[in-house]
């Protein structure tokens, strides 16, 4: 039955966390309106935690669910586990449709491993009116555990219209939103859901679902690294998100190798005795959920061990997200958005499995009280329309009567506008073409701002005084912006947290996964080396590698980029039209690589650094960014390279002068030519002048400022999409995007 406000609150109450989704439809249009994923204050399996402490900690997150959401009238499906959960799929013999609910409750009672009496139970007819055969689906959970659950709504006063279990609740997931992956009835899909302390594993085909709970998730890798380190749960727990990134690594997974054996060999022994009782069921494919999947290694060890295929999906197919959601922070949420995403579908009534274990006794209740407040209220509108209507009926009469004159003056009136009307209609046809035209003269001007726009974007994410919240550095910057050579001498040159941007590049391409890097016109002018050209100077043939020409003394360069379209719809939704940016700089800062992409500081925005900033660009600019940096994790998409500045380097960025003063003897060096300070590495000096040696004979040098070059991907989020008629010839549609320079260049105005 779908929702009769035509939006849902679906909410899954793990030991980990609550997760909840808000769905709303229109038309068939099925969208996100609102989420949340609250974290409990510990893991409700810890051992440490008491059935007490449990109960408190649920309602706190009930609570702050409550606080920060508006649950309004919206109906609420709840899940509960697949422990102590019943689902099985039995065929009927052909019999009146009549007859159906009797046989199946005697089923019921027959297949069902517990006292009938004991449990909640539900069936569904899972074939067509049309089918040869009757494939009934009984589900049934024990009465403690729905009650259990419903209690923790019932105390925040949350009233909850459909409960399913968690297996059915994936299973609605697959069928409506991954249909390609189930097509037929000889084609199983795995989906596998990672939780705390318990994983579950559901086999979906067309019309039928297989679950199993494995009693093992991710506490059983927290215990493992807790017994092998002697630390408390909490501490284990936290060691054990921030593996990837400990100089423990190593040991931490040596710790963790034997429960990824243990949870491998449930799985294939789970599968094995699925495939032994389905022989003509080939599974093909497996689909990861929950916390677990986060843990590094963990699904590349599962395609190794059970040789299929494993994704974690990192989008839904169907579902749209509405304009006040955050798109980038729910798909951070989506691997645990699996089980809430079908039980809100089953809310809206778009899924296959729509049986619920809601107590009877309850949903009669909410049936009564619904009811009894809209037959008063019935019975009052129905007093007061009649005594309104009666009264009406006079007033109108008078009034009727009272004003025949003056209908008279407006039908004359309106007989008169329509004549004017008609002449407006005559005068607007003329102008159709005139507005073609003025249409298509201002159509090369639609996207001209757009690569300004990603430079002023990227630009603005350097260290400045706004994006500073360190009293010193925002003094240092107004000085620097000054000019003020002594104020700026005050911070020493490695705590000064400034970056000069000496050059940058941006080049259009219709698909940003398959865009290489590879040699552009920056990087050949970076060296300065070519003869007849200062060094950073973009030549003719680095400019033709950019698309762009060079028009005129004042050097303005224009791009004309190509889009092309399908032979049907629009084009292909797998390509992402972007830009692939290079941008080489340098800082005298001490760690380059702290000020560029400082680690764990995800939840401290005032901690970010440049390419922090870049990947959080939805919640610094006003409104959502047009641009997204493109997969930062995949070397192929995003690279970053530091080097000291060393002037007998192969290659260095335009950084400073040649210091004259040293220029006459065997080492050059450059210095800053604001402050005359050195920034290339140089060999350190005695007392007597001459160069330092260590013990092996070496010349001991000392750093000064690092160069660095960033190569990045940038999705343009509102890149036009071109549709052409069915059967028509694939079009290609020209858009120029103008900007004034196509490399900036200058320390100082890169710094501004």
């Amino acid at each position: 039955m779908m929702s009769k406000f035509n939006a849902v609150w679906a909410i899954d109450l793990g030991n980990n966390s609550l997760k909840a989704l808000h769905l709303n439809i229109e038309g068939e249009v099925v969208e996100v309106i609102g989420f949340d994923n609250i974290e409990h204050g510990k893991i409700l399996t810890d051992s440490s935690v008491t059935a007490v402490e449990r109960d408190e900690l649920i309602a706190l997150s009930l609570r702050r669910f409550v606080k920060q959401n508006n649950l309004g009238g919206d109906d609420i499906v709840v899940s509960v586990p697949s422990q102590n959960s019943f689902a099985r799929f039995v065929n009927l013999p052909p019999v009146d449709s009549k007859r159906i609910p009797e046989i199946v409750r005697f089923e019921a009672a027959q297949q069902i491993p517990f006292d009938i009496d004991d449990v909640q139970w539900d069936w569904q007819l899972m074939t067509g009116p049309e089918s040869p055969e009757n494939k009934v689906g009984i589900f049934a959970i024990k009465n403690d555990v729905v009650i259990s659950a419903l209690e923790y709504f019932g105390i925040e006063n949350i009233t909850v219209s459909y409960v399913q279990m968690a297996p059915m609740a994936l299973y609605n997931y697959m069928l409506y939103d991954r249909p390609d992956l189930i097509s037929s009835e000889n084609q199983g899909v795995i989906v596998l859901d990672i939780g705390a302390e318990n994983s579950d594993l559901v086999v979906c085909t067309k019309s039928t679902v297989w679950q199993r709970s494995i009693p093992m998730g991710g506490n059983a890798f927290t215990r493992a690294i807790a017994n092998a380190f002697k630390l408390n749960f909490e501490r284990a727990e936290k060691l054990k998100r921030t593996a990837p990134m400990s100089k423990y690594a190593r040991q931490i997974f040596q710790a963790m190798r034997p429960v990824f054996t243990d949870l491998a060999s449930e799985i294939q022994r789970s599968l094995g005795f699925y495939s032994s009782s389905n022989p003509s069921t080939k599974l093909v494919r497996a689909v990861a959920f929950g916390g677990g999947t986060k843990m590094r290694g963990l699904l590349k060890y599962l395609r190794q061990t059970l040789q299929m295929p494993i994704e974690r999906p990192d989008s839904f197919k169907n579902l749209a997200i509405g304009s006040g959601v955050s798109t980038a922070k729910f798909h951070e949420n989506v691997s645990d958005f699996g089980i809430v995403y079908g039980l809100a579908l089953q809310g809206l009534g778009l899924a296959k499995i729509q049986s619920n274990l809601l107590p009877r006794s309850i949903a009669r209740s909410m049936v009564w009280a619904a009811k009894a407040k809209y037959f008063i209220a019935a019975a009052c509108v129905l007093l007061l329309v009649s005594v309104i209507s009666f009264g009406r009926t006079l007033f109108d009469k008078a009034g009727y009567d009272k004003h025949e004159a003056d209908r008279t003056k407006i039908t004359d009136v309106i007989t008169t506008g329509n004549k004017a009307i008609s002449k407006l209609k005559a005068v607007k046809a003329k102008g159709a073409d005139s507005k073609a035209m003025i249409q298509e003269a201002f159509e090369p001007f639609k996207y001209r701002d757009v690569i300004p726009l990603l430079y002023q974007t990227i630009l603005s994410q350097l260290p400045s005084e706004k994006n500073c919240s360190e009293r010193r550095q925002k003094q240092l910057y107004r000085a620097f912006a000054a000019g003020d050579v002594e104020t700026v001498l005050q911070t020493p040159r490695k705590e000064r947290k400034q970056i000069f941007v000496t050059s940058m590049s941006v080049r259009f391409v219709e698909d940003v996964e398959a865009a290489g890097f590879g040699a552009t016109s920056l990087q050949s002018g970076v060296s300065g080396k070519k003869e007849g050209r200062k060094a950073g100077e973009l030549d003719d043939r680095a400019l033709g590698e950019l698309g762009m020409s060079r028009r005129g003394p004042a050097a303005k360069y224009q791009k004309t980029f190509y889009l092309k379209a399908g032979a049907e719809g629009d084009v292909s939704e797998e390509a992402k039209p972007g830009f692939v940016v290079t941008m080489t700089g340098y800082s005298p800062y001490r760690n380059l690589g702290e000020l560029m992409d400082p680690a764990h500081v995800k939840d401290h925005p005032n901690r970010w650094g440049v390419i922090t900033r870049l990947m959080h660009l939805d919640d610094i600019v006003d409104g959502n960014s047009p641009f997204e940096l493109y997969k930062k994790t995949e070397l192929e998409h995003f690279k970053l390279e530091i080097k000291p500045i060393d002037i007998d380097a192969e290659m260095r960025p335009r950084i400073g002068v040649v210091d004259m003063k040293r220029a006459e003897s065997k080492e050059q060096v450059l210095i800053d030519p604001m402050t005359k300070e050195t920034v290339s590495t140089v060999a350190e000096l005695d007392e007597q002048g001459k160069r330092k040696l260590n013990g092996l004979g070496n010349v001991v040098y000392e750093v000064n400022d690092h160069w660095f070059t960033l190569n990045a991907k940038f999705i343009w989020k509102d890149a036009p999409k071109q549709t052409v008629e069915e059967n028509a010839t694939p079009t290609v549609k020209r858009v120029k995007v103008g900007w004034r320079e196509g490399e900036k260049t200058g320390a100082k105005e890169a710094q501004k």
